[in-house]
């Protein structure tokens, strides 16, 4: 039997506010455990909540970019549940009316297609606090920081129907949040997680099948893995007789597979009722008016105006808007170089290799865009050839300088002037009689041989272009 997976993920993007959902303590990561949670964060007796102005515009600033109906009323309840990292007993979410309904994002699958993926829906709620199991022993130890912190709960549709989709939505959702500055998007401190509903069901069933819940899958690889696990998992229970059971089940990444936690809870199982401490939330259209005129040029619509503008492949578009960081830097090295094309393979490239082994990102980059602009122009103007650029990029990134006072203090100019390249040319030609003969003979592919030679004996100085033409004028006259 052939078997279709049924994916749906719900990210939960933590807000970029200085302060918490419903009061004034801090979000700052890294603070000493139980530091930053407040009497209000800890449901004291006589506290009130108040709702933070930043986190409901973040919210509609996703809406808007999701092409998503944003309500002009929303109502707050409470989810209860008694864990020992939720000291109110309950947290404050939305379920009835979220803030944000039904919208969509586009994602890009492997074979060039585009596929519209639904977005139910995204609500504002707090977090909880955090248990902690390493260094105490036989218990557990609780860090209520986090409680509090506002997050952006956001529901896919179940239209993804493998990992790789899975994976390709919540890339473009996490670029997206980046995007719009509501959230830093770092996964290692916890501002970006992954929820993923899966099932089977035979390839032309319209029902879908019993569901297991993923839960907290916090990098792009650990959801690839959970997912393809979980999907092997269902279908091999499946064929030998057995039946799913709705549950959460947490993913080990040393293992490679997913176990069960828990029974999954349905919505029942909470008692969801109006948060009696806070009013409806109502948002005017005056103020999603003002939102939209703050948002910045979305990525999708960046990734179009590169292709028209710069006249880039949309594939080299797409890598160069994948963060508004790499974006903007593009950009400001295009207006440095003047050439889109060789500064996307820069950027694309060397840029990016040198980061991805520093493991850093290009905000925190050791070349500026100013800097790399600069290469850029000295290969254009023939000043140095790719090859040697590729050196003198090197030594920009271990602080020696600029382009400019490299290639002086190296003597790297690229040789262009005709006569030197004609002698060099001439005497490779005579140091190679056998393979001159070979050439004259039919072995043109030798042209290569030749070309090598008299780089070499021009340390790579040498204009290629010009090598090229006068070695073709010499082997064939």
């Amino acid at each position: 039997m052939e078997w279709e997976a049924v994916i749906g993920l719900e990210l939960h993007a933590q807000l970029a506010t200085n302060t918490k959902i419903f009061s004034a303590a801090s979000t700052a990561y890294g603070a000493e455990a139980n530091t930053q949670a407040c009497a209000v964060d800890l449901g004291m007796p006589g506290v009130l909540p108040v709702l933070n102005e930043k986190a409901v515009r973040y919210a509609v600033r996703l809406g808007l970019a999701l092409d998503a109906q944003v309500a002009g009323r929303s109502v707050f309840a409470r989810k209860n549940y008694f864990y020992p990292d939720l000291p109110k007993g309950y947290q404050i979410s939305q379920y009835e009316i979220p803030v944000v309904g039904p919208g969509h994002l586009d994602i890009d699958l492997d074979d060039g297609s585009r596929k519209r993926i639904g977005v139910t829906r995204a609500h504002l709620e707090e977090d909880a606090g955090k248990s902690l199991h390493d260094g105490f022993g036989t218990m557990s130890g609780i860090d209520l920081n986090r409680a509090g912190t506002p997050l952006l709960e956001i529901v896919s549709e179940p239209d993804l129907r493998s990992a790789r989709e899975a994976v390709a939505y919540m890339k473009k959702m996490h670029s997206l949040v980046r995007y719009l500055g509501i959230c830093d998007g770092n996964m290692q401190e916890g501002s970006f997680r992954c929820d993923a509903n899966v099932s089977v069901r035979p390839v032309g069933q319209s029902e879908f099948g019993t569901r297991s819940e993923l839960k907290n899958l916090n990098s792009f690889r650990f959801v690839e893995r959970a997912i393809n696990f979980e999907i092997e998992r269902q279908i091999e229970l499946i064929e030998e007789g057995g039946a799913v059971i709705q549950e959460t089940r947490l993913f080990d990444p040393d293992r490679g597979e997913t176990r069960s936690m828990r029974g999954k809870e349905a919505a029942n199982d909470y008692r969801y009722f109006p948060d009696p401490d806070l009013l409806p939330l109502e948002i005017t259209p005056a103020l999603i008016d003002q939102v939209r005129e703050e948002l910045p040029e979305l990525p999708d619509a960046r990734r179009g105006r590169f292709v028209t503008d710069y006249g880039l492949p949309d594939y080299d578009a797409g890598v160069v808007t994948a963060s508004r960081e790499m974006a903007d830097y593009f950009e400001a090295v295009v207006s440095g170089c003047g050439d889109a094309k060789l500064a996307a393979n820069w950027v694309m490239g060397e840029l990016a290799g040198a980061l991805n082994r520093a493991g850093l990102d290009i905000a925190d980059s050791p070349v500026s865009a100013e800097t790399l602009a600069g290469l850029l122009r000295r290969i254009s103007d023939e000043t140095i050839s790719g090859k040697i650029a590729k050196e003198v990029f090197e030594a920009i990134w271990a602080g020696e300088g600029d382009a400019d006072a490299i290639i002086e203090a190296r003597g790297l100019k690229q040789v262009t002037d005709s006569s030197a390249i004609e002698a060099m040319v001439d005497e490779v030609i005579a140091a190679n009689p056998e393979q001159l003969e070979q050439y004259r003979a039919g072995k043109t592919k030798l042209m290569g041989f030749f070309v090598g030679q008299v780089m070499k004996a021009s340390a790579g100085k040498a204009n290629p272009q010009q090598v090229n033409q006068i070695l073709k004028q010499r082997l064939d006259g």
